[in-house]
């Protein structure tokens, strides 16, 4: 008798293990269960942590709740100017109702697949050239809520779209290269031309001033005569120009009839100071040559000033 109660025991034992082995399930942290009891749902979603089903009787899903990163393949489709782009993107999403992605839809992965694919399709045909290259976060809002619509009613919510790259035909790169570079040829040439009229402006204000005085005129051209003469192994042919010689001469007789007029006043106006001789004519030059330069004029004898 004791030996049945034994052999009952351990068989007891031995069913028990059995039994809680089968029925034994540990659900992880990023995972919920979906307990589907003779092809029906439990309408309790298991939590994380050990959990106990019905051998035979019941299935256990476990559905991952993290953010998925799926790439979606390029797609190849014509812009609304007609230009053939081929664009590959990225979708983020996560599922929110683990009972609804698995009673709802038979693979909620294919489905967002497929659905991002044939959403880029759309945003491509409704889209122009420059949008793609430029405009992506506009594009990237347009494609979350072209698939976050239908895709709530499967229980998953599409955190984020992003278009990675935009592959154009090698003839619109050439174009598209060839019109950048017209563009800068054309703000540069704008530039220099903006540079030389204010340049203009500048030199006409300078002339303006040199007119008023005539010695800024020659002290300028010294100042370029140093500047060249500054370089090494370099030869300078410097004209000569007559205006030169007729300021200096205005000025040699200006000074030196200051200077007269100062002595004359110095020595108290005793008699008044003998008139400046006056100038000689000007003589031609030969071979019909226009006039000569003009001479200084004579000043008057030491003996003969006050």
């Amino acid at each position: 008798m004791v030996e049945e109660l034994v052999t009952a025991g351990v068989a007891l034992a031995c069913t028990g293990t059995v039994y809680l082995m089968a029925a034994a399930r540990v659900v992880k942290q990023y995972e919920r269960g979906v307990v589907l009891r003779l092809g029906r749902l439990v309408s309790e979603v298991r939590e994380p942590g050990f959990t106990m089903i019905v051998p035979i009787v019941d299935r256990l899903r476990k559905v991952n709740m993290q953010i998925v990163t799926m790439p979606v393949p390029a797609q190849e489709g014509i812009t609304r100017d007609n230009v053939t782009v081929r664009v590959d993107a990225v979708v983020y999403f996560k599922v929110v109702d683990a009972a609804d992605a698995v009673i709802r839809v038979e693979d909620y992965r294919f489905a967002v697949s497929q659905m991002a694919q044939t959403s880029l399709r759309s945003i491509i045909g409704k889209s122009e050239l420059d949008d793609l290259l430029s405009n992506r976060e506009k594009l990237n809002q347009g494609l979350e809520l072209m698939m976050d619509s239908p895709a709530i009613g499967w229980g998953v919510t599409v955190d984020r779209v992003e278009i990675k790259d935009v592959s154009l035909p090698e003839t619109m790169k050439r174009s598209m290269a060839r019109q950048a570079e017209a563009t800068r040829d054309r703000r540069a040439r704008v530039i220099n031309a903006d540079a030389e009229l204010q340049a203009s402006k500048k030199l006409a204000e300078a002339a303006a001033a040199m007119s008023d005085q005539p010695a800024a005129l020659q002290l300028r051209l010294l100042q370029t005569v140093v500047a060249v003469a500054a370089e090494k192994n370099s030869t300078l042919v410097l004209p000569f120009p007559v205006e030169l010689l007729r300021f200096l001469e205005r000025s040699g007789l200006q000074a030196q009839a200051e200077t007269a007029a100062a002595e004359a006043e110095r020595d108290g106006g005793r008699r008044p100071a003998a008139p400046a001789a006056p100038r000689a004519p000007r003589t031609p030059v030969e071979h019909g040559a226009e006039t000569a330069l003009p001479e200084l004029a004579d000043l008057p004898p030491v003996e003969d000033l006050p």
